[in-house]
């Protein structure tokens, strides 16, 4: 599926949605609520599976399930590039205010990024017969690391674009509001925020190499892997605000992440030789997902 009209639509749509949010509703810096993000991560939820019921509509139950399984592998793949993001803000000392508007931008940035990294999946395995292997491997590989690998403190100062943009950028010592850049004595500076946003958007790039191959090892239709991937990207934001205190709760998270990227590895590895149905591949990522956060819930109330 996907003929231009739908293409044009969908992203007509959504930038019709980012300026409804950037414009209207978030149209001045605020602090975000809990409250606030929990109707915000229903509503962007909501919104995808009502999407979800049109693809069903237009091509048919398979089509709908392979949407809701990008949906679900970007969004539950998403809660660990939160993480990132967390203390991306707490480093840099964000004021919470600013926070929303640098995520905003930062999933501007993210859907252009995705779009062509979606493209280039897509082609690859169009003309190269062997990019499933090779895929398959970076998502098993990516799974062992995230199950065997313990946290450790990010160190950002050591990150190399934090390091280049300060040595290459003229970067002022302190926050100018929610300014990228500000002019001073005729000169244009570079505030902290931007520093920021381009650490984001870096970190979200390196998070879309294992993320994108993910759902591609659902479907390889561009529109379906576009769609889904859009639809978790929107919803990033509240998702954010939601579970930034909510950290600590869900610690069994990574391994369920690494389960389901190792399950989706071998899926990819194995698709030239064994056919496993959608349906199937969704139930086991629910499963694995639901089961991750119940035994992290579990845990906490024994500890």
């Amino acid at each position: 599926m996907g003929t231009m009209e739908f293409w044009i639509g969908f992203n007509a749509f959504v930038i019709a949605l980012l300026l409804f949010d950037l414009g209207v509703i978030n149209r001045k810096p605020k602090a975000v609520s809990f409250k606030e993000s929990i109707g915000w991560v229903a509503f962007w939820s909501s919104l995808a599976f009502s999407f979800s019921a049109l693809v069903y509509h237009w091509a048919g139950a398979e089509k709908a399930f392979e949407f809701i399984a990008g949906y679900v592998i970007e969004w539950s793949l998403s809660v660990d590039n939160l993480f990132v993001f967390l203390v991306i803000f707490s480093f840099f000392e964000v004021p919470r205010q600013h926070q929303h508007k640098v995520l905003f931008y930062g999933i501007l940035g993210a859907l252009v990024l995705r779009g062509v990294f979606i493209y280039a999946g897509v082609s690859l395995f169009a003309a190269v017969d062997w990019i499933s292997y090779l895929f398959g491997a970076i998502l098993l590989f990516t799974g062992y690391k995230m199950l065997t690998q313990k946290d450790e403190a990010h160190d950002l100062e050591k990150n190399l674009i934090v390091r280049w943009t300060r040595k290459f950028l003229p970067i002022t010592s302190e926050y100018h509001g929610g300014h990228f850049i500000i002019k001073k004595e005729g000169r244009r500076f570079f505030t902290p925020l931007f520093i920021v946003l381009i650490t984001v958007e870096f970190t979200d790039l390196v998070f879309a190499v294992d993320s994108i191959p993910a759902v591609l090892s659902i479907s390889d239709d561009p529109f379906i892997v576009y769609t889904s991937n859009v639809f978790a990207i929107l919803g990033l934001r509240a998702l954010f605000f939601a579970l930034s205190g909510m950290m600590e709760v869900f610690r069994y998270l990574k391994y369920g992440l690494a389960v389901i990227l190792s399950f989706v590895g071998i899926k990819m590895v194995l698709s030239n030789h064994l056919h496993i149905p959608v349906e199937w591949a969704l139930f086991v990522i629910v499963f694995v997902l639901a089961l991750s956060m119940l035994f992290s819930l579990v845990k906490r109330r024994e500890s």
